[in-house]
């Protein structure tokens, strides 16, 4: 029997495969400075994006064996080092694909029509300013028509593609890794046909800033910045970001500049280059729709997440 801490929480399907297996599961939070005394007690443990496995942790627990990321990136966990000292190292790259795109989607919408602006606006003028609201809020724009520069075109990138390809975009992608990608369109299941193969070819990234009216990144974090001052003076006026990717992607306060001299006309983000973020520019900003990391944090997501990660731990310990 194995004994699994699964720190960041796991779903409850996800759980209850893993101790139908024969092994516990503790859901109980270990905060990290607690880590280096109390890990080695456990033979295996699950994070998310809240707790990190580094060197020193690693070297502090010979009996742990197995390491599971309940999500995409592994950024917080170094790998490197802990499959040198012979730690499975584990994620699950597909699960949370769809709820992020949709994410993206939605900032794409809110930017385009004021969402965010709006339900600030709404509570305290609704009453007494109702039509002054209504005509400033009235010159938003449709996602249908608009060409959507994609950053990556891994699985959420192209998740991300298939909805704005179905909204009636144009789609454009760079990824210095794939110059060709392809997939299968789900159209409506009444039609005689229901799938479609899309085929794309790489841009380079200058041409995605040139044309695009959207940019949405889907990149994991590579240690520098994708997006800097040279790649915001690139862009289309009246451009607008999204980052559902990860913090450090994008130098927040080039897109800060940008976002304030009218070059880019709407962010929507939801990972920070500091996490909580203290950047309270960005956190009041009127022309940013935010939300707190929450990409792959659908109902769905979380239980695919957490029964891929537990059939990855019940293998593992068989």
């Amino acid at each position: 029997m194995a004994r699994i801490l699964a720190n960041d929480g796991i779903s409850e399907a996800g759980k209850a495969i893993i101790e139908n297996a024969g092994h516990e599961v503790v859901t109980e939070k270990i905060e990290q400075a607690d880590l280096l005394s109390q890990l080695n007690n456990f033979d295996g443990i699950i994070v998310r994006s809240a707790t990190t496995v580094r060197k020193d942790l690693i070297d502090a627990c010979p009996n742990l064996k197995f390491i599971g990321r309940a999500g995409v990136g592994l950024d917080n966990i170094d790998v490197a080092y802990a499959k040198e000292k012979g730690k499975h190292v584990a994620n699950t790259p597909a699960a949370s694909s769809e709820s992020v795109a949709e994410l993206a989607i939605a900032h794409m919408f809110a930017a385009y029509r004021f969402l965010h602006e709006s339900n600030r606006d709404m509570p305290a003028k609704g009453q007494t300013e109702f039509n002054a609201l209504k005509k400033a809020y009235s010159k938003g724009k449709e996602l249908s028509g608009k060409t959507l520069g994609i950053i990556g075109g891994g699985r959420i990138g192209i998740e991300t593609m298939k909805r704005a390809i179905g909204l009636g975009m144009k789609v454009v992608y760079f990824d210095p890794n794939l110059n060709e990608i392809s997939f299968l369109l789900d159209l409506h299941p009444s039609m005689t046909s229901n799938k479609v193969e899309i085929k794309l070819t790489a841009v380079s990234l200058d041409e995605l800033l040139a044309s695009s009216d959207i940019i949405s990144l889907h990149v994991p974090n590579i240690g520098r910045y994708i997006l800097a001052e040279e790649e915001f003076a690139k862009m289309k006026d009246g451009v607008v970001l999204i980052n559902c990717a990860r913090g450090g992607t994008v130098k927040e306060e080039a897109m800060l500049n940008a976002l304030n001299a009218g070059k880019v006309a709407a962010v929507g983000v939801d990972v920070f280059e500091n996490e909580p973020t203290n950047n309270i520019t960005l956190l009041q900003h009127s022309k940013a729709s935010l939300t707190p990391h929450i990409g792959g944090s659908t109902i769905e997501a979380q239980d695919r997440i957490g029964t891929q990660m537990a059939d990855q731990v019940v293998e593992f310990f068989k």
